[in-house]
């Protein structure tokens, strides 16, 4: 492989990994396409080179999103358990719905959490609520540093249940069209359990490494990991992430929440244009 075609992988992966950081969503969904269309790349292989990337991408914010106290850990424990238990479902009934049915399906949930994520109200002192007094507590509620308001902004994690609810099905839709969750993972911590756009972008993005790497030796041992393919997106998915991470620290929640729900909007069209065969992905990380 030329130094010309390393060099482009590593910019590529720079951005991809930027915006994928900052939204808190698995940077494949940017990565995998670009390899298979503009470099050829087989899918397998791409996917691969992406796992690494989501990893290094989770690994290198998560410093700097846990100093700014924006990734709520203990929640990120708890969420996990329903997407991981979502995806061996999912794994489980592969091959039994028919894809184009669950592209459609798909397409629609991802409108409709645009939806959702423009209906929220804007200002997050006004979504936040104080901490629960009850006598059995989860202790999910924290608080984060906003530098835009130069505040402490309190949140309380609500409706728990139905955020569980949601995180399985986000880990049984990423299973079933292999694609990443946390596409769906933002937008049901933001709407469900009323969380800020940059604590459900954190925490996803702490919750996507987690997952990846626990799919990461199986594309190893099948020989899908290329070096020379996965090196420079790795190491671009590292100085992505890092730029991710001050982007979503400094900028303003409304600019997060535009720039996600763009993002929401292009990928349900392309869902629905999967779903009629004219997809340009199929396997995304």
């Amino acid at each position: 492989m030329s130094t010309v075609t390393e060099l482009w992988l590593f910019a590529m992966s720079v951005a991809a990994s930027a915006l994928g950081g900052m939204l808190g969503m698995a940077s494949g969904i940017f990565i995998v396409p670009i390899l298979t269309i503009f470099a050829h790349v087989d899918i397998r292989i791409a996917i691969g080179a992406s796992i690494l990337s989501v990893i290094a991408c989770s690994c290198s914010s998560a410093a700097p999103f846990l100093k700014s106290r924006l990734t709520n850990v203990r929640l990120a424990i708890v969420l996990e358990m329903a997407t991981t238990a979502g995806a061996l479902s999912g794994v489980v009934l592969a091959g039994a719905i028919p894809t184009s049915y669950l592209f459609l399906l798909f397409g629609a949930i991802l409108l409709l959490s645009a939806h959702q994520m423009l209906a929220k109200r804007r200002n997050p002192t006004l979504a936040s609520t104080p901490a629960s007094s009850g006598r059995f507590s989860w202790r999910l509620d924290s608080s984060y540093p906003d530098h835009e308001l130069a505040d402490e902004i309190a949140y309380r994690v609500a409706r728990l249940p139905i955020g569980m609810i949601l995180m399985y099905c986000a880990g049984l839709s990423s299973a079933l069209l292999g694609i990443g969750s946390g596409v769906l993972k933002v937008p049901a911590m933001d709407s469900a359990l009323r969380l800020p756009i940059k604590v459900s972008s954190a925490t996803s993005n702490f919750m996507i490494g987690v997952t990846a790497a626990a799919s990461a030796s199986t594309y190893f041992v099948r020989g899908n990991i290329v070096g020379p393919i996965a090196a420079p997106v790795a190491l671009g998915s590292v100085v992505g992430a890092l730029l991710g991470a001050r982007f979503l620290i400094s900028i303003s929640n409304d600019r997060i929440r535009v720039l996600f729900v763009a993002v929401l909007v292009a990928l349900a069209a392309q869902m629905f244009l999967a779903a009629f065969g004219n997809g340009l992905y199929r396997g995304m990380t």
